[in-house]
């Protein structure tokens, strides 16, 4: 016990040195000319009298522009993805049999509350940051962010955040199995995570870490928060008011403000657990609190935080299928009403996952109907979307492939939410995989979704360059083919009876053996099918960037024609204006001028994706 606490205060410390030395930088960021009022970060170094910014490895250490943060947090939110999907696909091979065909269950558990905690704070929310920290500023006309170098720091809070989250997969080897992973599953019930111990020989340090992991994370998501509020609210150029704002930055305004009230209250209830485990105190014991004060405050944030992730795919898609639609969106300010009216309703429906704790029926009964009422603004994002593609001029391209499928899985995804709302029905299917599936078409289906069609349609704005067409689309269907198998295999199983979070599983009363073990391994063939998607993806993502086809026209999806080209296609024509500006050295060595002539690179101009 001593010695695990030593080593863990060991680790602690050696964790707040690197948050130091990241800190201070060894670049002196004061060396950089400051921005005029309204400005920030290295963004721009003509217009605001820059030094060029330094090359290398230096220049993501140390950069404040809110265009290289954005791509960091892509970067970040990629591996973390890859990683998190590599566990699921773990967790759906042990599956494929019966006896469970790999892991332990304890390794199981472990593999399985990594894997939730890695795909909702380590991919959903900084893909979504990548998104606003590259585009907002670009889309409001500002300069950079309010406030770039707590943007910077908000950052670089996530790599020894997501370290310590799977610190104990590292640790576990090297300390002979006194520290493992956490087991206790992503929600951290207690009293399981208070007590959870290693075979009797004292608290598994692992889940302190990956409690302290976790507020790392809540901290980055906060500040960011404050600055997207801050940004949105002070930055704006002239032209762009609360009138005509476009509906991502709507959406992520929305979120911020959602992440201010939410995310406070998890680090607030992550500091009373630590010190429950470690320091004897009983906030979540019987005689203190009790078990069902960490469900109320883990749900009051959890439920909105699914908000929090899924509102700004929506403003992604309800940006993105009017452009290839060859129509505004249907219904612009409803839709901006509704994404109000989620951010409000949120609050008021996170007992909805505890009807089945016994709670007085008055109060299930409350909750139902603010849960049921919450569906509407929903459905009226729907039914905009629908009709902004009724008659539109559709235009099949990537991007848009997967706005479609967000739609389709959004509608699969939130019609099962409604069954859930309902007392009876959540009574019968709380806790089996049937709530697994639900949240898997909003997790995968929808917010993944959305977050595909957002970097193939910038995809060009950032990298100068199209991606495979052909790639592309094979990523699509095969994502979508994947994710419906194995997420409406598991709403299958969950009206057959099977409880979520086994690592084994034995029927023979409930349902037939045969036809549960089917329907697992229709999940973990599906599974696989995603892998291979997101392979393709990567693969597509990488060699594109490095090779593919130059962008040499700032409207490369022709927006123009519709009058539907948004602000950060600017942006974009300021890059390829450079590069044509640029000297070229020739073959000989002298440096040749192409006077925005001719450009070198027309034989590779990226073709059109109609």
């Amino acid at each position: 016990m001593a010695s695990n606490q030593l080593l863990l205060t060991a680790l602690m410390g050696v964790v707040l040195l690197a948050v130091v030395a990241l800190l201070t930088r060894v670049e002196n960021w004061r060396s950089y000319a400051p921005l005029p009022a309204g400005g920030g970060g290295y963004g721009r170094e003509a217009e605001h009298g820059h030094e060029e910014k330094p090359g290398g490895i230096t220049r993501w250490l140390t950069t404040v522009d809110h265009k290289d943060i954005g791509i960091l947090y892509g970067t970040y939110s990629v591996v973390a993805f890859a990683v998190g999907g590599l566990m699921a696909v773990g967790i759906r091979l042990q599956l494929f049999t019966p006896e469970g065909a790999l892991f332990g269950g304890n390794f199981y558990n472990a593999l399985m509350t990594s894997h939730g905690i890695t795909m909702l704070f380590l991919f959903g929310t900084p893909v979504i940051a990548a998104f606003a920290n590259y585009f907002v500023p670009l889309l409001i006309g500002a300069d950079d962010m309010a406030f770039p170098r707590i943007n910077a720091i908000a950052f670089w809070l996530l790599p020894p955040g997501a370290l310590l989250i799977w610190g104990g997969f590292f640790l576990e080897p090297l300390t002979g199995g006194a520290i493992q992973a956490a087991q206790t599953s992503w929600t951290m019930y207690t009293p399981l995570s208070v007590e959870q111990t290693l075979g009797g020989a004292g608290p598994n340090v692992g889940a302190d870490l990956m409690l302290l992991g976790l507020h790392l994370t809540g901290v980055s998501a906060t500040m960011g928060a404050i600055n997207f509020i801050a940004t949105i609210f002070t930055e704006r150029d002239d032209d762009t008011s609360w009138a005509n704002l476009d509906i991502f930055s709507w959406t992520i305004l929305t979120q911020s403000g959602l992440i201010l009230f939410a995310f406070p209250l998890l680090g607030s209830a992550l500091v009373m657990l630590l010190m429950d485990r470690n320091l004897g105190t009983t906030f979540y014991a019987v005689e203190g609190g009790g078990a069902m004060l960490w469900q109320h405050l883990f749900w009051f944030f959890g439920h909105p935080e699914v908000y929090i992730l899924v509102l700004p795919p929506m403003g992604l898609v309800s940006l993105i299928l009017p452009k290839f639609a060859g129509r505004e969106l249907f219904g612009f300010k409803f839709v901006v009403y509704s994404t109000l009216a989620i951010g409000v309703l949120s609050f008021g429906v996170w007992a909805h996952h505890m009807f089945a704790t016994g709670m007085d029926p008055r109060l299930r009964a409350s909750f139902m109907a603010v849960s049921l009422a919450i569906a509407v603004p929903s459905a009226v994002k729907t039914f905009n979307w629908i009709t902004t593609m009724w008659n539109g001029r559709l235009r099949l391209t990537t991007p848009m492939l997967f706005a479609i499928g967000f739609v389709s899985n959004f509608i699969i995804g939130g019609i099962t939410g409604v069954f859930l709302a309902a007392v009876p029905i959540d009574l019968l299917l709380h806790d089996t995989y049937y709530v697994v599936g639900h949240f898997h078409y909003i997790v995968m289906g929808v917010i993944g979704f959305g977050a595909f069609a957002g970097i193939y349609y910038w995809f060009p704005v950032y990298t100068e360059r199209m991606y495979q067409r052909t790639l592309g689309k094979w990523h699509f269907w095969l994502s979508m083919i994947g994710t419906n198998l194995t997420f409406f295999a598991m709403l299958t199983l969950g009206y057959l009876g099977m409880p979520r979070r086994y690592a084994t599983y034995q029927f023979g009363e409930a349902a037939p053996l045969d036809l549960v073990t089917l329907f697992h391994q229709l999940a973990s063939v599906g599974a696989i099918v995603l892998l291979v998607g997101q392979l393709i993806f990567v693969w597509n993502l990488v060699q594109s960037w490095l090779e593919g086809p130059a962008v040499t026209d700032d409207d490369p999806w022709d927006l123009a024609d519709t009058d539907q080209r948004t602000k950060e296609f600017d942006w974009l024509d300021e890059k390829l204006s450079r590069d044509r500006e640029a000297p070229v050295v020739a073959d000989g060595g002298e440096e040749v001028a192409t006077d925005g002539g001719q450009d070198p690179d027309a034989g590779d101009e990226a073709p059109r994706e109609d």
